[in-house]
């Protein structure tokens, strides 16, 4: 058959290069609206739940069970189950019913019911729900910060320019599972070398997550995830009890920290049950509320390739985003596994949370350069700062992101490699070289820093865990070298762990270690002129940016 040339063309975009695959609803690859999905139902006898969502409690499985009995309001849900789910859908997007009145209702409503609510709306609803129900007033953004080599410096150096561009949360991974020390205490130092009050993590096992967490390396978590079938579960070793014992342990010890879960992660790993991503997720949901946490990350994560298949799959992903938020958590909102190769979809998929700003709109812009995200890439990384910025000046929007100059960006990389130098050489570990410090300070990305002796490494971080090395030794190393900012810096927020006012939902700090969280940093989204809005002071900021030129300069 002879070609059409327009088509020929078509088939070199890059967004020919993406997968996509028609609906198969027995293995969970349909996105919201599933024929198998259960209509709402509920029953109760002797207040208790004797039927969920069509199932008699007999036949309930775990998920089902933790929630009946954990989670759902038993004193309004005959009342609230009554009500057309058109009729909820409006109150939720009206400016005219606040979130308070929302919020009082949705833990009458099943997970099946919850989601036929959010099927009624299209994403522009969506989005005005979400302006509306999520949980702290000011969004913000959580960034990722590794490297394929694991290099200390470099992540310190990372974390300190991405504390400075204005990230409030930072996660690290590894690619060799034994840095994750390493990582973490490179992580924390260097994001207080950029900013006060920033909050840093490192995903690994979850054992090793809690020891760091303890030991001080590290200051919330959230890579605990929780899936809404019980094989998944299962084959993960865990129930919903255990989870929330996971939960209480960091609790127990003044840490932040937040679920993860998403659309897509049954199907892909085989047990879907048949249902829609987006009912698995939304019992996902009810169980993290049910165990107490006070956040969630989701928005597909690191599944976004499933659900990003198959029709209505980008909107089932803010739909999940919206529930969580109807369900009073904290919402780290995915965007941060790449998915796409258009340029086009990405940012169309990002601007769902970005517009109406959710309390992270990322839960991973890559604050390093794709090929060093050991999290598989995100939408969005460095190379695109000048773009994301931009996206913030054209429609005056908070991101959390601000402009920066280079000459700060370099004194900061700098600085914080310096710290870590100090700090590596008090707890023992393997020297930081000069070299590689002023490699750090002005790198791209780990193709332009030294290779560290992996084996040498190894044996300093096993020999700093048997010393008991915690975030004190740490302190104490920034101080003895003069690092008094930044030692004053990390024992503050050791500090936090005993206050325990980042428990609360959705809290950050400020530069000057003030807890904003949905206690004191309320969303009272109420229609046009309320709720949260760009200061005067912020909107300085966000229009200068590095591209606009000053007309009187144009002119000479």
């Amino acid at each position: 058959m002879k070609r059409s040339k327009r088509f020929l063309e078509l088939e070199k975009r890059p967004i020919s290069k993406d997968g996509f695959i028609k609906e198969w609803p027995e293995a969970g690859l349909v996105a919201m609206e599933g024929p198998d999905d259960p209509r709402p139902s509920i029953k109760i006898e002797n207040n208790k739940i004797v039927e969920l969502d069509g199932k008699k409690r007999a036949d309930f499985d775990m998920l089902d069970s933790f929630i009946a009995d954990h989670t759902l309001d038993l004193d309004i849900i005959e009342e609230v189950m009554a009500q057309d789910s058109t009729e909820l859908a409006k109150k939720i997007v009206s400016v005219d019913v606040s979130r308070d009145e929302i919020k009082n209702i949705t833990l009458g409503m099943t997970p099946a019911k919850i989601i036929e609510v959010v099927g009624t709306m299209n994403v522009v609803e969506m989005m005005m729900a979400v302006q509306k129900m999520r949980a702290r007033k000011t969004p913000s953004n959580q960034c990722h910060i590794t490297n394929a080599k694991d290099h200390p410096a470099l992540i310190a150096a990372d974390a300190a320019e991405a504390a400075l561009r204005g990230f409030d949360e930072m996660e690290t991974t590894v690619g060799i599972v034994r840095y994750a020390p390493s990582n973490a205490i490179a992580l924390l130092v260097g994001g207080q070398v950029g900013r006060r009050g920033v909050l840093t993590q490192c995903a690994v096992e979850e054992a090793m997550e809690l020891e760091m967490g303890m030991r001080g390396f590290t200051a919330y978590a959230e890579t605990v995830s929780v899936y809404g079938t019980e094989q998944v579960f299962v084959d993960g070793d865990d129930t919903p009890w255990s989870k929330s014992f996971l939960a209480s342990a960091y609790a127990s010890r003044g840490l932040k920290m937040r679920y993860t879960s998403g659309t897509g992660s049954e199907a892909e790993m085989g047990f879907a049950d048949g249902k829609s991503m987006l009912y698995l997720e939304s019992r996902c949901l009810y169980m993290t509320k049910g165990a107490g946490v006070q956040g969630i990350q989701n928005g597909s994560i690191s599944c976004i390739g499933v659900p990003g298949a198959v029709p209505s799959g980008v909107r089932a992903i803010l739909a999940e985003n919206l529930i969580a938020m109807l369900l009073d958590l904290e919402c780290a909102s995915g965007n941060d596994q790449t998915f796409t190769h258009s340029r086009t979809r990405r940012t169309a998929r990002m601007l769902m949370q970005f517009l109406p700003g959710t309390d992270f709109i990322f839960s991973g812009y890559s604050g390093v350069p794709n090929y060093d995200n050991m999290f598989a890439g995100s939408t969005h990384d460095v190379d695109d700062y000048d773009d994301y910025l931009t996206l913030q000046r054209d429609l005056k929007v908070n991101g959390g992101l601000l402009p920066v100059e280079e000459e700060d960006v370099i004194k900061v990389r700098n600085k914080a490699a310096k710290a870590l130098q100090a700090v590596f050489k008090e707890v023992g570990m393997p020297e930081i070289t000069d070299e590689e410090v002023e490699a750090v300070t002005y790198a791209h990305g780990s193709k332009d820093v030294p290779d560290r002796d992996v084996r040498e490494d190894f044996r300093g971080i096993e020999d700093m865990l048997e010393r008991n090395t915690t975030g004190v030794e740490i302190v104490k190393a920034l101080a003895k070298h003069g690092f008094n900012d930044v030692a004053d810096n990390v024992f503050n927020l050791l500090k936090q762990r005993i206050a325990g006012d980042y428990l609360h939902t959705s809290a950050i700090f400020d530069k000057d270690y003030n807890c904003i969280s949905a206690v004191n940093d309320k969303n009272d989204y109420a229609g046009p002129g309320t709720g949260y809005r760009v200061s005067d002071e912020l909107w300085e900021k966000i229009k200068n940016t590095r591209l606009a030129r000053d007309p009187a300069e144009i002119g000479e």
